[in-house]
């Protein structure tokens, strides 16, 4: 059975059915009610009620449930963070990150993915980039900052223990049950918008959005089954792994996307003039998984809206 922490989240409910799809029992952790919800309900899946925070409720799942494996997609560190908690979240985030790896190697786990960000190559670079492409260390952001610490932390530890432990970079994800409005980017806002057949709320964005702003953006069934193939996969030659499309994708490139399925869609984005475009390097993900992405931006949209229209609400 495979553990999934976050595993009724957003990008951890695809990974599960990705995970089930290959065949694969799986347990989600829930700090709160263990309940099944619909969208799971057709899986075989197991609810466990503990918080990762708390080694002993954690260790209590694997005495109930027989795990080989470890997907940690929590998200531990709450954000934002205020001055008053800072110390504390900050403690009780590397804590949750440890007693995975704690009880990973209390019960035989060999192989522990974790939920890294493609947030630590920073904002200000170009091209392709691989997975040893030297990492800034300034701080720009909590969670980059935070992936940054818990990647050093995997690498230290796999040489210590007998656990392996993969950095996931995962990109720019959306799809079915996905965050509105998306702080980082505008694709959900506008497949929202197109759904509903309206004007699109661009104002929950950090930065005010344009025409030319691009990212490596993967749709999330395909991040969820990227994310299974790591975990289930019989080698791994790296311990570090961008989880992406391998492409750049421009908010001009999502609104033509949307037109092939609404074409009366109209957003009028800003030009903002050429600005450095880079995307992940899939390269290793091919080569040791054989992950291929299954959706391309178009086809993205028009699953995404489809799901909307039938009465779904994110």
């Amino acid at each position: 059975m495979i553990l999934v922490t976050g595993g009724l989240g957003f990008i951890g409910s695809h990974t599960v059915r990705a995970l089930t799809d290959a065949g694969e029992e799986c347990v989600l952790l829930q700090r709160r009610t263990p309940q099944i919800p619909p969208h799971l309900a057709d899986l075989p899946v197991h609810v466990a009620q503990a918080d990762v925070a708390d080694l002993d409720a954690l260790l209590a799942v694997g005495r109930q449930y027989p795990i080989t494996g470890i997907v940690h997609l929590a998200v531990a560190l709450p954000w934002p963070v205020t001055d008053t908690d800072s110390v504390e979240a900050t403690a009780g985030a590397l804590d949750a990150f440890l007693n995975i790896v704690r009880a990973a190697r209390t019960w035989g786990v060999r192989r522990v993915v974790t939920a890294s960000t493609i947030g630590v190559y920073g904002f200000a670079t170009e091209g392709a980039l691989t997975e040893d492409v030297p990492i800034p260390l300034g701080h720009s952001h909590a969670i980059p900052t935070f992936k940054k610490i818990t990647e050093l932390l995997a690498g230290h530890l796999s040489d210590v223990t007998d656990v392996d432990i993969v950095n996931a970079r995962i990109s720019g994800t959306w799809g079915p049950g996905g965050h509105l409005p998306d702080p980082f980017f505008a694709a959900p806002s506008l497949a929202h918008a197109a759904a509903r057949r309206g004007e699109p709320d661009l104002s929950g964005l950090i930065a005010p959005p344009h025409a030319e702003d691009a990212l490596d953006l993967l749709y999330v069934k395909d991040t969820g089954r990227a994310l299974a193939l790591l975990q289930l996969a019989d080698k791994l030659n790296h311990s570090t792994y961008n989880v992406a499309s391998g492409r750049a994708t421009s908010n001009t490139d999502v609104v033509t996307a949307i037109n092939s399925v609404e074409p009366d869609f109209r957003c009028e984005l800003p030009s903002a003039g050429d600005r450095p475009v880079s995307w992940l390097d899939i390269t290793r993900l091919r080569e040791d998984t054989g992950f291929e992405p299954r959706y391309d931006t178009a086809a993205a949209a028009a699953d995404y809206i489809a799901w909307l229209r039938a009465g779904n609400q994110r």
